[in-house]
């Protein structure tokens, strides 16, 4: 018997909005529209994908969504898929709520731990530093994985400060030793040419994941990195276009996927590129870089699928660098024990958004006629 979605609100502050979904029999689940100019997000939320929304099956989450972009086909690009990120998982998280099952149950897999990276999202800081802090997260909380940045963030060649990329790769690499495994992120930073002199550094130093060398629209570039190096070349979170996602895999242009749920449309949307990256044999490490809603989505869909990477990103970042992620939950739902996240096992997500942080929210509602 269809439920239809009858009311949807959204709390808003300019970094994040969460998504509350209740159908007509009253039943809710809790979503998130992508971070950052959340408050955009909220407007293309209430003004298109809503209209949609209300009043259809809530059973049908990949059919609603299909349409959706079929209504809104005008509007292609990343805020569209931010906004309805946040209606596909507040969806996701009402089925689990109803069936009385965590998400990655729904997907097909179980509640447990999950081996995490911890994943400095700094420039700013110097290689001896960000060593020392590395160190320390892993004799106090035992991760076994790292990943810091190269390069600068879109940097045509030119590094963060001259010589940083020569000097952060090796005194990184050396002060955790090894049985660690270690990655690094040029964020759209370098020329093919320069990309694979780092990348050889990288090689060198042991490093096993070299993420969006190249600018990530230019597909042609990172192929060419990812031919000319024998460590995995790893991209894709920035892209949105399930027809990119064909192009990228089909070319081989990088040896690991890397979509970021919030960015492609939810859930969803991504279990479509996880499974054209699974027919293709590449392993899929999705981009989760803030401990806002997307990691816990990204937690439940690693515990599922059949081509999942290594490791669950994991932002070692707090109030300091992203001062808005505090006080979204209840409780601690992103504890880490021995370099492990816990899916949870309660219904849905198996988080509670904190009241006081809606209550300090710009609040806007949809709803059907009465």
């Amino acid at each position: 018997m269809t439920d239809a979605i009858a009311k949807l609100e959204t709390f808003t502050n300019e970094f994040v909005c969460f998504v509350k979904l209740t159908t007509q029999s009253g039943k809710f689940g809790w979503g998130q529209t992508s971070t950052y100019n959340a408050d955009i997000s909220a407007t293309i939320f209430h003004r298109q994908v809503a209209p949609w929304a209300l009043g259809a099956d809530s059973a049908d989450i990949l059919g609603l969504v299909n349409r959706i972009e079929e209504r809104e086909h005008k509007y292609p690009g990343s805020y569209r898929c931010r906004a309805l990120a946040g209606l596909d998982t507040a969806l996701w998280d009402l089925r689990g709520r109803s069936e009385g099952k965590p998400v990655v149950e729904l997907l097909g897999g179980k509640p447990g731990k999950l081996r995490a990276y911890a994943s400095s999202m700094k420039r700013d800081i110097t290689p001896e530093d960000e060593a020392k802090r590395f160190v320390r997260l892993r004799d106090e909380q035992g991760f076994d994985a790292f990943k810091w940045r190269v390069g600068a963030e879109c940097g045509r060649d030119i590094d963060e400060w001259p010589g940083r990329t020569e000097a952060v790769v090796p005194v990184v690499a050396r002060a955790l030793g090894g049985g660690i495994a270690k990655l690094v992120d040029a964020n759209s930073g370098f020329s093919p040419k320069r990309a694979i002199e780092v990348g050889h550094l990288l090689e060198a130093e042991g490093i096993g994941h070299y993420e969006e060398p190249c600018p990530y629209w230019h597909l042609d570039q990172t192929k060419q990195v990812t031919d000319a190096l024998s460590i995995d070349v790893t991209g894709g979170e920035q892209d949105w276009d399930l027809a990119t996602w064909a192009r990228m895999i089909e070319m081989r242009a990088v040896d690991i996927v890397q979509p970021d749920v919030m960015y492609l449309g939810g859930i969803s949307r991504t279990l479509q590129v996880v499974e054209m990256a699974a027919k293709a044999g590449l392993p899929c490490t999705p981009h989760s870089a803030n401990l806002s809603l997307v990691t816990m989505c990204t937690m439940h869909l690693l515990g599922a699928i059949p081509n999942a990477g290594k490791y669950l990103e994991f932002s070692i970042e707090g109030a300091d660098y992203y001062p808005w992620q505090e006080g979204l939950f209840l409780g601690d739902p992103y504890a880490i024990s021995e370099g492990k996240a816990t899916i949870p096992s309660e219904p849905g997500w198996g988080v509670e958004i904190n009241p006081e942080w809606l209550n300090a929210a710009t609040y806007q509602i949809s709803e059907l006629p009465r």
